[in-house]
């Protein structure tokens, strides 16, 4: 009898051997199996660590270059690329348009599905038209079955713009090898539960975005060593942050930390470069803009030293 489905084949849909009693397991069976999968799941994403420091190579030189990282993707993948993007303004200070995400659905697919809107090829392509993709831009099509219309649509548009394209998918044998810049492909292997792409593809792909986007915020100065200076300041719970982050760098007390940032109009950048070099806020935020926003180059220290020695291990 021939086989008419298209998906049958792919790794994605698989059936999983090591789990086909799991509705007769106790709940410590279950837990114990899932770790196990999750083990096979890290091995997976190991073997692709070459071609993830490719994209963030990619994405590095992009973002110097007045670039955006635009994540297109449905259901799971789509809300991975919408939780990559709404953090990192957040944690890294960036301008809500750098890194954008397009969803299949809409806003509204975020929380509740929508079926059937991944299968829309044309809908992929004029929802990136919308943002106007361009040459310095990099694309991050996501789709662990290397399958979804939407997001095939969405990369061929924004491919006739110039725009670099990252393809993160679950299926190694995807035919858009040759289509693609480059294709990080962690071969998750069959899910615990068959087709279940949110359990080892999901977490797989969250933990390739986790690299892609915090290494090329690295390397573009949103960090001094591994604190996080391009914090944003919108809650008390990161005002706090900040003025730890102060205290850290600079020795000052809590209360001196509180007054320097708001001297510094709560830039930790600008107030550690004022601290270490006695500059007002507006030197301070030239000084950085010719050190490409490095601290260290800003003030010519490294936080290693200092940061080894507060956890006593200098």
């Amino acid at each position: 009898m021939p086989v008419r489905s298209k998906w049958q084949s792919l790794p994605t849909e698989a059936i999983n051997p090591a789990t086909l009693a799991i509705d007769k397991q106790s709940p410590a069976d279950i837990v114990e199996e899932m770790l196990t999968e999750d083990r096979k799941m890290l091995a997976a994403v190991q073997r692709e660590k070459d071609r993830i420091v490719v994209g963030i190579e990619i994405i590095t030189q992009a973002l110097k270059k007045g670039g955006r990282i635009i994540f297109v993707g449905a259901g799971t993948s789509g809300r991975l690329g919408v939780l990559e993007s709404a953090e990192m303004p957040p944690t890294f200070g960036t301008k809500p348009d750098l890194v954008q995400a397009i969803m299949a659905g809409g806003k509204g697919a975020i929380v509740k599905p929508k079926e059937g809107v991944e299968d829309h090829y044309e809908e992929g392509a004029r929802a990136i038209n919308r943002i106007r993709p361009a040459k310095q831009d990099v694309v991050i099509g996501v789709s662990a079955s290397g399958m979804t219309q939407f997001v095939l649509g969405a990369l061929t548009r924004a491919r006739r713009a110039g725009s670099k394209i990252i393809f993160v998918t679950c299926d190694p044998r995807t035919e858009l090898q040759t289509f693609v810049d480059l294709t990080i492909a962690p071969a998750v292997g069959p899910e615990v539960i068959a087709g279940s792409t949110r359990l080892k593809a999901g977490t797989a792909t969250k933990i390739v975005l986790n690299m892609l986007t915090t290494a090329a915020m690295v390397r573009t100065g949103k960090t001094y060593g591994n604190l996080m200076v391009d914090v944003q300041t919108g809650s008390e719970k990161l005002r706090d942050r900040a003025r730890r982050i102060i205290i850290i760098v600079t020795g000052l007390d809590y209360d001196e930390a509180d007054k320097l940032l708001k001297r510094a109009q709560w830039n930790v950048k600008a107030a550690i470069v004022m601290q270490k070099s006695g500059l007002t806020h507006a030197q301070a935020l030239t000084r950085l803009r010719r050190a490409h926003n490095f601290i260290r180059d800003a003030i010519g220290e490294d936080a290693e030293a200092r940061l080894k020695e507060l956890l006593g291990t200098g």
